[in-house]
C-alpha cells in the first residue's frame, strides 16, 4: 500500500499515530466499515461497473471477513489504518485483481467520512434515547409532585415558594430544548459522502443515491469538496450535548444540595451513595457528585474539536479526518454515564413533604406576597413597599421574630417611623399572605406555578414527548430495516 514511498514506518510513528487509531476503529468501527462495502459494491454491480461474477466473488468474502468477527483481523499496523487491514484481507481470500474493483468510484477519504457519520448517527440515537427516559420519568415525578410547595432558590437563597411539578417542569422545558438541538445534529450526521472520492468525485457513473439508502442515510451530500472537508457537524453535536450537560449538571447540583444537613429536604438511597474510611458519619453521594463533574469533559472535547477544525484547509486533512474526532467519542462515553448516572439518582429520591412545606413557608419565601398585598391593599407604589418590607424584615432581626408574629400593627407603626402616614392592611389577609400554599396558589399567570398551570404545562410536554419518540422510533426502525435488509440481500444472492 505505500508503493509510492521506499521505507517503512519508523517504530515510533506507529506507535503514537496508527496502533492507537487502528485499534480504536477496529473497535468502533468494523460493522459499519463492512456495512459501507458492501453497500458500494451492491451500487457498483447495480450499475454494471462490476460484473456479478467478481461481485460475488468479493460480495462472499467480505462476509466472510464479518462472520469471522473482529478479532480474526489480522492487524498490520504498516497498512495504517482499518480500510486498508479489511482491504489486505480482502485481497488474501480473491486476489488484487478481484479485490481492487471493490475500489472503485471512491476513495477512502469518502468511505472514512461515512462511516464516522455513521458512527456518530449510532451513538447520538443512543443520546436521544436515554434523554427521552429522563424526560419520562421527570414527567413522571413532575405529575407526583405538582402541588407540593418548595422553596424556590435564587442566589441559593430560599426567596419565593413554587412547587416540586413546578420546578421539574423547568428543567423538562430545557431538555426538551436539548432534544431538538441533539436531533437537528443527528440529522446533520445522516448525510451520505460515500462516492465524493478525495474531493471531485469521480468518472464511474455510481449511483450514489442507492449506495446511501442502502446504508440508511436520508440524504446525500451536495458539493464533492464539503463531503469531505466538513466536520462541522461534530461541532454541531459537542455543541449539543455541551448545553445538554450543562443542564444535567445544574439538576443534579440541586437536588445534590438539597439532600445536605443544611437544606435536609431530599434524600437519596444508599445505593447510590459511599461513606469514609475515617469519618463513620459521612454519607457521600458518589453519583451526584460524579455527574456533576462529567460536563466538563464534554466542554473540553469542544474545545479540542473547534481547535482542530480552525487555521486548516478546506480539503481532507489529518487534523481534520482524525485528530477532530478523537475526544468526541469519549464525550459521547461522558454523556451517556452522566444520565445513566443520574436516572439511578432519581430512581431512589424520596422528599420529605412536611420539611418542604415547613420551609417554603417559614423563610423569607413569603416576603415577596407581602410586598405585592401593600400594593394592592394599601395602594402604594412599589418601591415604598418595597422600602417598608425591607425595613421590616430587619426589624424582626433585630428584635429576633418569628415571620409568624408579624401582624397589621407592626405594619402601621413602621410605616408611620418611615413616611409619617399609617399604612394599613387586614390582618387576615396578612397571615393569609403569610402562608406559601396561598402564595402559591395565587400566581395563576400562564406558565406559573400553580397546579393547573403545572398540569397544563405537563400535558404539552407529554405530547412533545410522545411526538419526539415517535420520531426516534422511526428513524432507529429506518436504520435497522436499512441495514437487514443490506445483510438479507446480499446473503440471499447467488
Amino acid at each position: 500500500m505505500r508503493e509510492r514511498l521506499f521505507s517503512e514506518l519508523p517504530e515510533k510513528v506507529i506507535r503514537y499515530l496508527f496502533e492507537p487509531a487502528i485499534e480504536n476503529e477496529v473497535e468502533r468501527s468494523f460493522k459499519n466499515m463492512m456495512d459501507v462495502n458492501k453497500a458500494h459494491l451492491t451500487m457498483l454491480m447495480s450499475e454494471g461497473i462490476v460484473s456479478e461474477t467478481a461481485g460475488h466473488t468479493i460480495m462472499q468474502a467480505l462476509i466472510e471477513i464479518q462472520d469471522a468477527g473482529v478479532e480474526h483481523l489480522k492487524v498490520d499496523h504498516q497498512l495504517e489504518d482499518l480500510y486498508f487491514t479489511i482491504e489486505q484481507g480482502l485481497i488474501d481470500r480473491v486476489g488484487i485483481e478481484v479485490a481492487g474493483q471493490l475500489c472503485i468510484g471512491r476513495s477512502r477519504d469518502d468511505l472514512d467520512a461515512a462511516v464516522i457519520r455513521m458512527n456518530s448517527r449510532d451513538r447520538l440515537q443512543k443520546v436521544c434515547k436515554l434523554l427521552l427516559k429522563l424526560r419520562s420519568i421527570l414527567i413522571e415525578l413532575a405529575d407526583d409532585y405538582c402541588d407540593i410547595d418548595i422553596s424556590g432558590y435564587i442566589h441559593i437563597q430560599s426567596l419565593e415558594p413554587i412547587t416540586l411539578g413546578h420546578y421539574f417542569s423547568a428543567t423538562l422545558h430545557a431538555l426538551e430544548r436539548d432534544f431538538t438541538r441533539i436531533r437537528k445534529a443527528l440529522q446533520q450526521s445522516n448525510v451520505s459522502p460515500l462516492g465524493l472520492g478525495g474531493m471531485a468525485g469521480t468518472a464511474f457513473s455510481i449511483n450514489r443515491e442507492q449506495a446511501a439508502r442502502l446504508l440508511g442515510f436520508t440524504d446525500t451530500m451536495k458539493n464533492s469538496l464539503d463531503g469531505i472537508a466538513s466536520r462541522d457537524y461534530i461541532l454541531e453535536s459537542l455543541s449539543a450535548m455541551n448545553i445538554f450537560m450543562s443542564h444535567i449538571n445544574r439538576l443534579s447540583y440541586d437536588l445534590y444540595m438539597l439532600s445536605r444537613n443544611e437544606y435536609g429536604i431530599v434524600e437519596f438511597g444508599d445505593s447510590n451513595a459511599a461513606t469514609s474510611n475515617t469519618m463513620s458519619q459521612k454519607k457521600r453521594l458518589i453519583t451526584a457528585e460524579h455527574v456533576k463533574a462529567k460536563s466538563s469533559h464534554v466542554l473540553a472535547a469542544v474545545v479540542s474539536a473547534t481547535s482542530c477544525m480552525s487555521n486548516i484547509p478546506y480539503g481532507h486533512c489529518p487534523d481534520l479526518a482524525g485528530e477532530s474526532t478523537k475526544y468526541f467519542w469519549g464525550a459521547l462515553n461522558e454523556v451517556e454515564a452522566a444520565v445513566e448516572l443520574l436516572l439511578e439518582n432519581i430512581q431512589t429520591l424520596a422528599f420529605k413533604e412536611p420539611e418542604m412545606l415547613e420551609r417554603a413557608s417559614d423563610h423569607f419565601s413569603i416576603v415577596t406576597e407581602l410586598t405585592d398585598l401593600l400594593v394592592g391593599e394599601a395602594r402604594i407604589s412599589i418601591r415604598r413597599a418595597h422600602q417598608l418590607i425591607g425595613h421590616l424584615i430587619n426589624y424582626i432581626f433585630q428584635h429576633q421574630m418569628s415571620f409568624k408574629q408579624l401582624d397589621a400593627k407592626l405594619i402601621e407603626q413602621l410605616s408611620i417611623e418611615m413616611f409619617g402616614k399609617r399604612i394599613s392592611v387586614p390582618q387576615e389577609k396578612i397571615k393569609s399572605a403569610l402562608h406559601s400554599v396561598t402564595k402559591v396558589e395565587a400566581k395563576k399567570v400562564q406558565s406559573g406555578p400553580v397546579s393547573q398551570e403545572v398540569k397544563n404545562q405537563l400535558e404539552r410536554l407529554k405530547h412533545n414527548l410522545s411526538q419526539d419518540e415517535n420520531w426516534l422510533n422511526q428513524q432507529v426502525q429506518k436504520n435497522h430495516w436499512s441495514k437487514d435488509k443490506l445483510r438479507t440481500d446480499l446473503r440471499q444472492a447467488p
